[in-house]
């Protein structure tokens, strides 16, 4: 039997995570043709609202119901305006282990939600899934990303040296691929003492390798 991660919302002082519904069909598309989201994701372009709207009904429930992982919006609490998305996927059940990667909406970066949002998930996971590792990737040139890694724990593991594909701008406008390392960390429970609860990053991305 295929274990699978309930549906569920997290709580946190400042957000709320919780399933993606249709209602967050536009800001979802106008967060994924970002230039920075563009740029560190395999995104395709441009990313359209029907095309995000198959993710929120097709991809997301699927990716849950047979165990690979598992999307949730991160809204904030107040205003419940979605500010960025986070995923688990790649989940091992025999290990517990799963890979995180989220996503910060322009306006929203720079106000520690990348994070905040990032650390609730861990936590959740290590106390109510019962989770024993979390993997993280980050392109090696993905400052920010890095940034939120560090501060919720985790401990850098090594490159996997020239395995990320980046994009960047070409003089006619255009995106080129161009091929860089990802950086890989780790999270065990562990390492989550000591963790503050009051997290300022600059916002983040981890590149995703299976977008729909």
């Amino acid at each position: 039997m295929t274990s699978t991660f309930p549906n569920i919302s997290i709580s946190t002082e400042r957000l709320v995570l919780r399933p993606l519904d249709e209602d967050d069909v536009p800001a979802l598309a106008e967060m994924m043709n970002d230039e920075q989201v563009v740029a560190w994701t395999d995104v395709p372009q441009p990313y359209t609202e029907d095309r995000a709207r198959r993710w929120i009904t097709e991809y997301a429930p699927s990716q849950r119901t047979t165990g690979r992982g598992l999307d949730l919006a991160v809204t904030e609490f107040l205003t419940q305006r979605l500010v960025g998305i986070v995923q688990l996927g790649k989940t091992n059940w025999h290990i517990r282990s799963t890979e995180i990667s989220y996503v910060i909406a322009p306006w929203a970066r720079g106000e520690g939600y990348a994070s905040e949002a990032a650390l609730a998930t861990a936590q959740w996971l290590f106390g109510d899934q019962k989770f024993e590792r979390i993997e993280l990737r980050t392109a090696a040139d993905n400052t920010a990303s890095q940034q939120v890694a560090q501060k919720i724990g985790c401990i850098s593991e090594g490159v996997l040296r020239n395995a990320c594909i980046a994009h960047v701008r070409t003089e006619d406008g255009t995106w080129t691929d161009v091929r860089t390392d990802f950086i890989v960390w780790s999270l065990l429970p562990e390492d989550l003492d000591g963790v503050g609860e009051e997290l300022a990053d600059t916002g983040g991305f981890t590149s995703f390798s299976d977008w729909n």
